[in-house]
């Protein structure tokens, strides 16, 4: 009998292999190029194009990985959002985020759907902003000070985080959020479940999804953590506390 991995393994190659001719590209793409809309999605939430050419990240994360993760979970979530509030259409007149926000405001016929396919919109649409080529370090300036001062240390931070991530049973994330007094945290949620369902603004987050890592690290998600935290785009989580902050 086949298990949950050797499915999940078996799902992410057929994808892969339907994706032979596109990976021509990414082989030739610039770093700095960006990556085109995906098309034939139609609705009021839309794809953003990821910030940076499907390689950027490599060798920490490859090429494959990302092109697969954006253009097909990630647009799976965005028109599986469009037709849950396809009936209710003045919920596609408001922002993701705020839909997440009050969940108790959506309709209990799509609430479901709204926190698992709007939050996997959400919470993507943040992840690849989050990471850069060339990224990694450590932040500097106020978030390096709220850091310090909550963690102890930039390291201890590290450590926490990476220890939420690895922690987290099954599918979910690992977050740096802010939460309603201003006061940094971790936080894990399960599946696509956002902080700002819990009023916490969500800064920096590991996606530990399978999908996310398993074709290069398979089940060694502690080296799938450690490469993440070299792509991270310190500069934009920065402007982020900042923004929540203010």
């Amino acid at each position: 009998m086949m298990t949950r991995r050797q499915a999940l393994k078996a799902t992410v190659l057929a994808s892969a292999a339907c994706a032979t001719a596109a990976t021509q590209r990414v082989a030739s793409a610039q770093p700095s190029a960006g990556q085109a809309p995906v098309t034939g999605l139609t609705g009021p939430f839309t794809l953003p194009p990821l910030p940076y050419a499907f390689d950027a990240l490599e060798p920490h994360i490859d090429a494959l990985t990302m092109q697969i993760h954006h253009d097909k979970h990630h647009a799976a979530y965005v028109a599986n959002l469009n037709k849950a509030v396809a009936e209710f259409p003045e919920l596609g007149k408001q922002r993701v985020e705020d839909l997440l926000g009050e969940l108790n405001a959506v309709p209990e016929k799509i609430r479901t759907a709204v926190r698992n396919q709007g939050g996997g919109h959400y919470n993507h649409t943040l992840f690849w902003q989050m990471m850069r080529k060339g990224g990694g370090g450590q932040p500097a300036g106020e978030l390096l000070k709220g850091i310090e001062k909550r963690f102890g240390s930039f390291g201890a931070f590290k450590d926490a985080l990476a220890k939420a991530a690895l922690s987290q049973f099954g599918s979910g994330w690992a977050w740096l959020v802010l939460d309603a007094n201003k006061q940094l945290g971790i936080e894990p949620t399960p599946n696509q479940d956002s902080p700002i369902s819990q009023n916490k603004q969500p800064l920096l987050g590991i996606d530990v999804w399978e999908h996310a890592y398993y074709l290069k690290y398979q089940n060694r998600r502690p080296e799938y953590v450690a490469a993440f935290f070299q792509v991270i785009d310190w500069d934009f989580v920065g402007e982020q506390y900042k923004r929540a902050l203010g």
